[in-house]
């Protein structure tokens, strides 16, 4: 059991407010910071360390390769290389029917993407390639703008039939220009520093749109394993209304397919799962997918498969490397919102992936240079006729565990896919889709696995969970763009709520030491007499600026509103009361004057002689509720009496209000913030890290308020860059001054309470806490 026994420490110092902390600190006053034209300048000039700097930041390979070290690093990226092509080669084939191409724009994919990353990346163990969630991103775009309506032709009995060449030509310039204009948005992003927009995409949202994604992938494939050719449908519910038409198609389905996809589905699970459970003793994992797909080629091949038994199968796989070509940029109009999905998911994909792999491995990954590595991927493969591309997880694991330290195992893999695109890619023609279609459902199986958040987000974090839930369900009703714009809203107010809706405490001392802690949740922790000490969770700003104040009189318990009509009403009484006591004066004048007109004989009297013994007109009488109005001078003038009553309408001064408040309480006119019990307000605002224009003037209505009850407010434990803008928003005054704020709830407190002469508690405390 670990010993919970610790050291004591001795502090013994003044209390600090701010101008105490910025005397004893030596606050600077000149700003640090260089100016804008020092930046400018600093950013154009040139040197040889500070341009090979740039160029090292921009092309990484520069840095690393020229050092690498053969005898280390050379065996494991070598087999590791050959590995990950193996997986290349049935994963692009099988991925680039998501993407609704032909299979070789899947080997395409796979080869010049990689080399591109291989020079601009920075992680050593991603693989980049083809993906289900980017694959089925680009298909759901290419059949929205090539579907297979746009190219039907009449045959010579009169029964329409499509013009698959026109049709995937059509769809291999949609998407590469998609891919060109995805590319050029990261690489945008990239160069104005924008690699942080990816932390908006919190890790439950991330998940649960490739869960929800993953769904669509495999009802996708679901035509190929059972030989149906169900309606094509797009927008909202597209998903649904596909599951609900291939339900109905079922009776029609094609037996001999079904029995091609039910094999090989088995021994790839069979097989995989021999993979993970002997991953430690296998020197690398077992390639089944490619022996699956070399088998299932060769038996079609050979039986006679799809002249038998109609056997869907890839069909012709031209041999050799296409000329690059300009995309057609006449479609970025159409694509340019599907684009930006697609550089937002695949940048996230990447990302995560890469900074996993790179704190396991102590190393780390440049999130701006990432950008750009991904977006000059996908801009010039799309001149070769590739679609997007992001990092697999399947395949950087396999690249990882077989030993693959840089990005050397891309290159080797990379040759491998291409000598699999000039020699060997015309064997595959024979090769039947539904076998690609059960790769995609076997390489699916971590993505379901994301299935086990539920239960786990459940335990940890409902709001988290809220997010995973509602990227999930969005993205099967609402498609991939709209379900994804959809989840980003929604997580975006999560956190909007979460600031708006913060916890609110009032805090209490636990004995003997300077901790304040709320005293809801420790037993130990109890208020101090007349004092309030209020904290939120929180930053303070305009979104939850009202909420702030609102809590601050729920939970201290002093409702400013009822305390200020309690005043007026009281005012107003004392103001009836002084008004009837002038009415009885005057009377009691007259009264005098008329009996002294008749003690007259000549008819005239004299107030001077009548008033000379007492020096005061209108005196109490009786022990009655008569106060003296006025005061006769020496020489017989009278002036003016202050009224105490009114003398807690004054603002506070520089001084808290010392002075007016004895003066207040001595004549008579009772403190109103002594009806609630409470002289003073803490205001514990360390959680604050910026405040705006709403949040000054939320703080300014607190000590007005609660100032004008008699309230003294206090700030506590501000930090220096909100105190700064705390300044230059001018917050600070004369009824507002920099005394009021200190370092510490504890500071404010002795403050405090050595102001209201509490000696003896301050002693208490100042000697347990050594302060």
């Amino acid at each position: 059991m670990e010993d919970r026994s610790s050291g004591k420490y001795f502090v013994q110092r003044e209390i600090l407010d701010e101008l105490g902390l910025d005397e004893l600190a030596k606050k600077g006053t000149g700003s640090t910071k260089p100016t804008l034209g020092e930046r400018v300048q600093e950013s154009l000039r040139c040197s040889v360390p500070r341009l090979k700097r740039t160029v090292l930041s921009w092309v990484p390979v520069l840095g690393w390769l020229p050092k690498y070290p053969i005898r280390e690093n050379a065996m494991g990226d070598l087999v590791s290389g050959c590995s990950v092509g193996i997986m290349h080669l049935p994963q692009g084939m099988a991925y680039a029917l998501l993407a609704s191409l032909r299979p070789v724009f899947g080997l395409y994919t796979s080869l010049f993407p990689v080399l591109v990353y291989f020079i601009f990346g920075t992680s050593r163990h991603i693989s980049i390639g083809t993906f289900a969630v980017i694959s089925i991103m680009i298909g759901s775009v290419t059949e929205r703008l090539a579907p297979d309506s746009n190219f039907i032709m009449n045959s010579t009995n009169g029964t329409g039939s499509v013009n698959i060449d026109e049709r995937d030509a059509l769809r291999v310039q949609v998407a590469c220009s998609l891919t060109v204009l995805t590319g050029i948005f990261q690489i945008l992003l990239g160069v104005v520093r924008f690699g942080f927009v990816v932390t908006y995409l919190s890790e439950p949202l991330v998940r649960g749109y490739t869960t929800g994604s993953a769904c669509h992938v495999c009802i996708s494939q679901l035509k190929y394993v059972f030989g149906v050719k169900p309606s094509r449908f797009s927008g909202p519910l597209s998903l649904i209304y596909t599951l609900v038409d291939i339900c109905q198609l079922l009776p029609q389905t094609r037996v001999p397919e079904l029995v091609v996809s039910v094999v090989a589905l088995t021994v790839l699970i069979v097989v995989k799962e021999i993979n993970a459970c002997y991953r430690q003793k296998l020197p690398m994992p077992i390639p089944i997918e490619l022996i699956v797909v070399i088998a299932a080629t060769i038996i079609t091949h050979f039986c006679r498969l799809p002249d038998r038994f109609s056997i869907d199968v890839v069909g012709e796989i031209p041999s050799g490397l296409q000329a690059p070509r300009a995309p057609d940029a006449t479609l970025f109009s159409e694509v340019i919102g599907d684009a930006f999905a697609v550089a937002v998911v695949g940048y996230a994909i990447n990302i995560s992936l890469g900074k996993t792999f790179a704190l396991k491995h102590g190393y780390k990954v440049d999130s701006n240079q990432e950008l750009v590595a991904l977006g000059l991927s996908n801009s010039v493969g799309g001149c070769f006729q590739c679609y997007s591309v992001t990092s697999s997880l399947s395949r950087s694991l396999v690249q990882e565990s077989t030993g693959g330290r840089t990005q050397v195992a891309g290159v080797i893999s990379s040759i491998i896919v291409l000598i699999a695109v000039l020699k060997i890619g015309s064997l595959f023609e024979d090769l039947p889709k539904a076998v690609l279609s059960t790769i995609v459902f076997v390489n699916l199986k971590g993505m379901f696995k994301q299935f086990m958040d539920v239960p786990m987000l459940w335990r940890t974090s409902r709001t988290d969970l809220l997010v995973w839930l509602v990227t999930f369900i969005s993205t099967i009703l609402l498609n991939l763009d709209l379900g994804l714009a959809v989840s980003i809203g929604f997580s975006m107010l999560t956190f909007i709520f979460r600031t708006q809706l913060p916890r609110y405490s009032m805090l209490g001392q636990v004995p003997g030491t300077n901790l304040y802690l709320d005293i809801d949740d420790y037993k130990e922790a109890k208020e101090i007499p007349g004092i309030k000490i209020f904290r939120s969770s929180t930053t303070i700003y305009y979104t939850n600026a009202d909420m702030y104040l609102e809590a601050l009189q729920e939970k201290s318990g002093i409702h400013v509103g009822k305390l200020l009509t309690a005043k007026k009403k009281h005012n107003a009484k004392l103001k009836r009361d002084q008004e009837k006591q002038k009415k009885r004066a005057r009377k009691e004048a007259k009264k005098q004057q008329k009996k002294a007109v008749i003690n007259q004989p000549n008819g005239t009297f004299s107030l001077k002689d009548k008033n000379e013994g007492n020096g005061v007109k209108g005196e109490r009488q009786g022990g009655g509720g008569i106060f003296s109005l006025t005061q006769t001078s020496a020489n017989g003038l009278t002036k003016g009496q202050k009224n105490w009553a009114y003398q807690h309408d004054m603002p506070p001064s520089d001084s808290d209000g010392d002075d007016s408040s004895a003066q207040v309480s001595q004549h008579g006119g009772d403190r109103t913030g002594s009806t609630c019990g409470t002289h003073s307000l803490v205001l514990d605002i360390s959680t604050t890290s910026f405040v705006d224009t709403v949040a000054v003037k939320t703080l300014k209505s607190a000590f007005r308020d609660f100032g004008e009850i008699d309230v003294d407010v206090y700030l506590a434990g501000c930090q220096a860059c909100v105190v700064e803008q705390l300044e230059k928003s001018g917050f600070f005054s004369e009824s507002i001054p920099k005394s009021r704020l200190f370092v510490t709830v504890h500071d404010a407190v002795l403050h405090i309470l050595n102001r209201c002469g509490h000696t003896d508690f301050v002693l208490d405390v100042s000697c347990n806490t050594k302060l």
